[in-house]
């Protein structure tokens, strides 16, 4: 039987947006594979590893009729990959095996029972569903992502905690160096709810999301979350674990305050990073009346030293910091100007958007 038949470029954008979460390698060899099942809407392609589901429909030509199986997600794709965008490629279903044919290529893939493909327990009830903007989402996630931890023994740092309450959705994520805050306004209010998503469903969310106004609808339960946007159905468990109180380690009422250019800052960085020592990454600042210097030095004894003209006229301050953490944020953010907020030299910095409370970036300075 004739499963779809239709351009390359619909089939390989379709499978490219439910595989990115299948690995080639699996203890159990049928989560490598895609399950491709008819039902009333058309063809359902579901991929899993058994923490992540990700599900969706398309209508395609083909034969009516019952049909399901599984085959290996990452061969179609690199398949339908060396063939051209516009070659009308059909699959066809036969004595369990899947026939590929596009132009004068033929490619017979084996399958495995589609009763054998593992899919995710689905919770029993989830909160209420609130929606934003796909593009609102994907801002806030570029926003906090890059601050999350990676393997790091206290599993709750390896994600991003969503908080909903009233009509206010806010990210948080932390490695324990650094915090990053940042939050929008939903057009419903909601009852507080409170979860951490694991890192590998953050990064797949980040490349599922467009820049677009089309909605997003979030659900949570006390251990999974579901996500629906653009005939997609995303569904993941949580991180359990009690994250830290991020309110507590935002500083309020630092005295000295600075504003300046964020391109200007983020190459002076650059710059001096080119000669910091490759196992601390340690860069000083300098703030002075009128001035702000970066300076860094190496093994080897080089040294590197930049200044930028401030508009400061407050403490004198030396202050040392993992010159990644500062480059961090300063690349992840759009806006022309930053304002940095500091204490002393032994306090963690505050970096925010003049006149917007919505992005907040707490880093911890390092001795050097």
């Amino acid at each position: 039987m004739i499963v779809l038949k239709a351009t390359q470029e619909k089939i390989l954008s379709l499978l490219q947006s439910v595989c990115g979460i299948v690995e080639r390698r699996h203890t159990l060899p049928i989560l490598a594979n895609i399950l491709i099942r008819r039902i009333e809407g058309g063809l359902q392609f579901t991929t899993s590893d058994l923490e992540i589901q990700i599900r969706t429909t398309a209508e395609f030509e083909g034969d009516a009729g019952a049909f399901s199986t599984t085959v290996g997600a990452r061969k179609l794709i690199d398949i339908l990959r060396t063939m051209p965008g516009d070659q009308t490629v059909s699959i066809e279903f036969s004595q369990n095996k899947l026939l590929l044919k596009g132009g004068k290529s033929r490619f017979t893939l084996q399958t495995l029972p589609a009763e054998d493909f593992p899919l995710v327990q689905e919770a029993p009830s989830f909160g209420p569903a609130f929606s934003v903007p796909q593009k609102t989402l994907k801002e806030l996630l570029d926003q906090v992502s890059f601050a999350m931890a990676v393997h790091d023994i206290r599993y709750y740092l390896n994600g991003i905690l969503f908080v909903a309450e009233g009509k206010q959705l806010s990210l948080v994520a932390t490695d324990g160096h650094r915090l990053a805050f940042s939050s929008a306004t939903l057009d419903v209010e909601v009852p507080r709810q409170e979860v951490i998503l694991p890192r590998k469903t953050v990064l797949e969310m980040q490349r599922l999301l467009n820049q677009t106004e089309g909605a997003i609808e979030m659900r949570f339960a006390s251990n999974q979350a579901k996500f629906s946007f653009e005939g997609m159905e995303f569904v993941t468990k949580l991180v359990e674990g009690k994250f830290p109180d991020y309110n507590r380690v935002i500083p309020k009422n630092h005295k000295n305050l600075i504003t300046l250019g964020r391109v200007a800052l983020l190459a002076s960085l650059q710059r001096t990073a080119i000669l910091t020592s490759e196992k601390f990454k340690g860069v000083r600042l300098n703030i002075e009346t009128g001035t702000l210097r970066v300076a860094s030095t190496n093994a080897e004894q080089e040294e590197a030293t930049d200044e930028l003209d401030i508009d400061y006229a407050g403490d004198e301050i030396e202050i040392g910091f993992n010159v990644n953490y500062l480059i961090d944020v300063l690349a992840n953010m759009q806006q022309d100007m930053v304002r940095l907020e500091l204490s002393d030299a032994n306090s963690s910095v505050l970096f925010t958007i003049p006149d917007n409370t919505t992005f907040k970036y707490v880093v911890m300075p390092m001795r050097i």
